[in-house]
C-alpha cells in the first residue's frame, strides 16, 4: 500500500519506491530504499510528515503515493 494510507505514529518497512528514475533517485537521497523503516508522524491534506533514519521529512502526497509499504 502506499504511504499516504499508513496511520500516524505507524512504522513500516518499504517495500518499493516507484515512479521516474529522477524521482526513484530524489527519494533514495533522503533515505527512502527498500528494506528501511519508516514511521509517518502526521498527514496533513495529503501531505506526509515521517520519520526516517532520525531526520523528519514533510514530502507531498504525489511523492508519498511513489513509495510503497
Amino acid at each position: 500500500m502506499p504511504l499516504t494510507m499508513v496511520n500516524s505514529d505507524e512504522t513500516q518497512i518499504i517495500r518499493k519506491v516507484g515512479g521516474k528514475e529522477e524521482t526513484r533517485k530524489f527519494l533514495e537521497s533522503m533515505g527512502f530504499v527498500t528494506g528501511g523503516e519508516v514511521t509517518v508522524l502526521s498527514k496533513v491534506m495529503g501531505n506526509v510528515i515521517v520519520s526516517i533514519k532520525g531526520a523528519r521529512i514533510a514530502i507531498g502526497q504525489d511523492m508519498a503515493n511513489k513509495i510503497l509499504v
